[in-house]
């Protein structure tokens, strides 16, 4: 038990209490992690460059001089777009029509003449034939002259066959290319056959006018319509309206009109001598434009109606008589070796096939003076008709006589008594072709005249309409921004 503190101790302990008891080291604070630093405020994100100016287009619109920018950058634009349709489109139809007048056209052409002196020189080698082992000379030249015409007329179209043509077009003069020079070969063998009296020459005759007739002229009426469908094309090309170019015209028109009356309204001030004349200049290459493309699609729509149509037409009419002729004379060559299924002739039913395209109330001579637009043109196809009359009864004498057995009769009647000696006689069917021919020729030159005379007038009522449209555009343009500009230096 405890003893008792006496007070003296009790005393002494209240005036130096005990010291307090060492308190244990306090361990080190732990180490706390370092504070990032705060990253900087964002910037605020940049507006696009087109935002921007539409801010700052709103911002100047609010005020009279900005409203006055913006009203004279917008007609300057139209202005000159429409300047610049105007002169894209232009040329590219006066560049359509300068293809009709110098390139898809002679090209069509030339193939008619190349199918046109292939079917000639058939006919006259088979005239030449029925002359005897001495061949006339001037059958003999005619051939010639169409044989060279042929391969002159294929190497142009042969170099024109790159430029704008087809796979079919220079397909077709391969063709002709490879098998002409086999046709005159076989031409060449039936002579020499026939020189010497021997029959083989009639089947060699026969095999070349088969070759000419299933593979020759096929090809060449293969390229005529290959450049027939090219001159059609840019036919196409060359006569619509520039529907672009009027649309854009008749609106700047418009917003040029708009303003000079927002201008008036505004100031009570009549004209402004920049902006009327951005309007005369815009007026009149609008004017300009419809009229010029106007008379330049009447001129070709014209050239076409009664210039192309009426030289197709005239070309098949052509070449029928070319082909019935051939095969009238084959007719005499064959002296009936060959024969259809019903036991008729094979070069005679041909004939007649052919003149019937040619004759007749919906025959291809009535086609052609049907298109005919003057007397001029009529008259030849009228020639020709009644040629074709003669031929046709001419040709039921020669074949009686053949039927009844007279060859030499019938000969007389098909190349004349003259035939031998060099040309075909009177009263012969040869002559009624020559006249049929002769007058053919006629009807297509003039034909031709009428083409090129209407498709020089279309072509030349937009000429000079692109550089003006530009010079005009600019000049308007130009205007119209001085026009806004004087209006704006009445605020400064």
């Amino acid at each position: 038990m405890p003893r008792p503190m006496t007070k003296g101790e009790v005393e002494a302990q209240v005036t130096h209490p005990p010291a307090a008891p060492e308190a244990a080291p306090e361990a080190p604070p732990a180490a706390q992690p370092k504070a990032l630093p705060e990253p900087p405020p964002k910037a605020p994100a940049r507006e696009p460059a087109w935002a921007e100016g539409v801010k700052r287009l709103r911002k100047a619109a609010t005020t009279e001089p900005g409203r006055l920018r913006v009203i004279g950058a917008v007609v300057a634009a139209l202005v000159l777009a429409f300047g610049a349709v105007t002169t894209w489109e232009t040329t590219s139809r006066a560049d359509a029509a300068d293809r009709v007048l110098h390139r898809s056209q002679p090209l069509s052409a030339d193939a008619a003449a190349i199918y046109r002196s292939l079917a000639d020189a058939n006919t006259a080698a088979s005239t030449g034939f029925l002359g005897g082992g001495q061949e006339p000379a001037d059958i003999r030249e005619r051939y010639q002259r169409d044989i060279e015409r042929a391969s002159e007329k294929l190497a142009t179209a042969a170099a024109n066959a790159g430029s704008g043509g087809n796979g079919s077009s220079a397909a077709a003069i391969s063709a002709l290319n490879k098998l002409l020079p086999q046709y005159t070969s076989l031409i060449e063998r039936a002579r020499a056959n026939n020189r010497q009296g021997l029959p083989l020459g009639g089947a060699y005759l026969r095999y070349a006018n088969d070759t000419m007739q299933t593979r020759m002229l096929p090809a060449a009426e293969k390229l005529y319509k290959a450049e027939n469908q090219r001159l059609d094309d840019d036919y196409a090309d060359a006569e619509p309206y520039p529907w672009a170019a009027l649309s854009l015209g008749a609106l700047a028109l418009a917003a040029l009109v708009w303003t000079q009356r927002r201008n008036y309204r505004r100031t009570n001030r009549v004209f402004n001598a920049g902006l009327l004349a951005a309007s005369t200049a815009a007026a009149v290459v609008l004017l300009w434009l419809v009229v010029g493309h106007t008379v330049a699609r009447s001129g070709l729509s014209t050239s076409y109606d009664d210039g192309v149509r009426s030289l197709t037409v005239l070309n098949d009419a052509r070449i029928s008589s070319l082909k019935a002729r051939g095969n009238e004379n084959l007719t005499l060559v064959s002296r009936g070796a060959e024969t259809t299924e019903e036991g008729k002739d094979k070069f005679d039913t041909a004939y007649q096939q052919q003149m019937r395209r040619l004759a007749g109330d919906s025959g291809l001579l009535a086609q052609a003076a049907r298109l005919a637009d003057d007397d001029a043109g009529k008259r030849p196809v009228a020639t020709a008709a009644d040629n074709v009359t003669v031929w046709k009864d001419r040709h039921k004498s020669a074949r009686a006589s053949d039927d009844a057995g007279r060859y030499e009769a019938a000969l007389d009647k098909v190349i004349g008594s003259g035939g031998a000696k060099g040309g075909p006689g009177s009263a012969s069917t040869g002559e009624s072709f020559d006249n049929v021919d002769a007058a053919l020729d006629t009807a297509l030159a003039h034909e031709q005249r009428e083409f090129q005379r209407a498709a020089e007038d279309g072509k030349g009522a937009m000429a000079g309409l692109p550089v003006g449209a530009a010079v005009l555009a600019v000049l308007g343009a130009t205007g119209a921004v001085l026009g806004i500009g004087r209006r704006l230096s009445e605020y400064r």
